[in-house]
């Protein structure tokens, strides 16, 4: 089977890309956080932080024991945004970007000569050449090449970082052998238990198992998938509809308040619907959370009719915030989910449907347009006034940001 694909990931993007923009930080341990606070934890770290153990998730607390001189950084995810299309842009000079997988994940599908080894290896370094010399000496990527998507993306992981390693139809399963289970996409630690519970303890075992029995081992079709994009096989892409969107955000100190609270999720909820229309999708549940220093998190949800609108989500809203805890607990983060998304084609109307509905509908196509025409924040619901330089763009896995529609005004 010649090689397929080529996965481009590229290292401790975050860090990587700060360091390039920012010379005085190169070669020193830094992290990026999501808001400067105590209580927050690290979103990406430095090569030179991640030596004394600070990784994705560690805790601000914790990363100043493993490294004292650590620096942080908060996130500014425009410039990661633009970066990832400068990036995609670099990559597809060299060769079509088939499709990104996340803001700083791509694959490329190999043809013709380049499926043969020495061809996809000059490619690797041609495009590892053209980013060092486009987008900066400090923004490196790992390179994973082998006979399907999946295979390349763990070919990717085995060497960083800068790595470039190629796995071969004829080395598969023994080459996967020395990785654990949960270096395994696909495996986290819930499925590893559940692997475990059938008597499934490392590659090795996974690998030497048959379709029928990976079905019954992961009580799904995914044991057959995983069984097949092992031996290198590659699946057509199944395109997952949307379930849910939504936004959070760790407060700043100053905003750890009941009415700080509720207007950073107005905030919230405004940018919710910017995103809904774009899409457009209406939702029709609403979910609520507020988390505690040192208590439970308060959580609530309610279904609604399928709407878009800004103002009929905004009374949904300021309804369900009528049932917030009445104590004296101090909230440190909040977030707010749209589920069962529908589209707008799909949605049946009420024949008794009110004149409020469309002008609601207009109110928001205006707002949406100045918005994108002369910038994020220049209209918006008053609800939203004490928090509108909070909750700035955040980058979730899988989702890059559109920046006309959530673009946040950024230095």
């Amino acid at each position: 089977m010649t090689l397929r694909a080529l996965y481009v990931d590229f290292n401790s993007y975050f860090a990587s890309v700060e360091q390039q923009l920012q010379p005085e930080l190169r070669g020193k341990p830094i992290a990026v956080l999501p808001v400067m606070a105590e209580t927050t934890c690290c979103i990406a770290a430095s090569y030179e932080a991640k030596a004394f153990g600070v990784k994705t998730g560690t805790k601000v607390r914790e990363a100043r024991k493993l490294c004292p001189d650590i620096i942080f950084i908060e996130a500014r995810p425009r410039h990661y945004v633009e970066y990832h299309h400068k990036l995609v842009e670099i990559v597809e000079s060299c060769t079509h970007v088939e499709r990104t997988l996340s803001i700083d994940e791509m694959v490329c599908y190999l043809t013709g000569s380049q499926q043969q080894r020495e061809h996809a290896l000059a490619l690797a370094s041609r495009i590892k050449r053209a980013i060092t010399i486009n987008a900066g000496e400090f923004i490196r990527c790992s390179i994973g090449i082998a006979p399907n998507t999946f295979l390349s993306k763990l070919a990717s992981n085995m060497q960083k970082p800068d790595g470039c390693i190629v796995i071969e139809k004829h080395q598969l399963p023994e080459v996967l052998y020395p990785l654990k289970l949960t270096q395994i996409n696909g495996i986290g630690r819930r499925m590893e238990s559940r692997l475990n519970s059938f008597k499934i303890n490392s590659v090795k075992e996974l690998c030497g198992l048959t379709r029928e029995q990976l079905r019954t081992a992961w009580g799904s079709i995914e044991g057959e998938r995983m069984h097949d994009k092992l031996r290198g096989f590659e699946h057509s892409l199944i395109k997952n509809e949307r379930g849910s969107l939504g936004h959070s955000h760790v407060m700043p100190p100053e905003m750890r308040s009941k009415e700080g609270t509720l207007a950073v999720l107005h905030r919230l909820l405004q940018k919710a619907c910017a995103r809904l229309r774009s899409y457009g999708l209406h939702a029709s549940m609403i979910h609520l959370k507020v988390k505690f220093l040192n208590h439970p998190s308060w959580a609530i949800e309610s279904a609604i009719s399928p709407t878009d609108s800004t103002l009929q989500l905004t009374h949904t809203l300021e309804t369900l915030w009528k049932r917030y805890p009445q104590n004296d607990l101090i909230p440190y983060a909040t977030g707010l989910t749209f589920s069962g998304l529908v589209e707008v084609k799909d949605i049946t109307h009420s024949l008794f449907g009110t004149s409020d509905s469309l002008s609601n509908s207009k109110l928001d196509g205006i707002l949406d347009k100045l918005n994108m025409r002369f910038g994020k924040n220049t209209v918006y619901f008053a609800g939203a006034h004490e928090a509108v330089d909070r909750a700035p763009m955040r980058i979730a896995f899988n989702h890059i940001p559109n920046l006309n529609t959530e673009g946040d005004r950024q230095s």
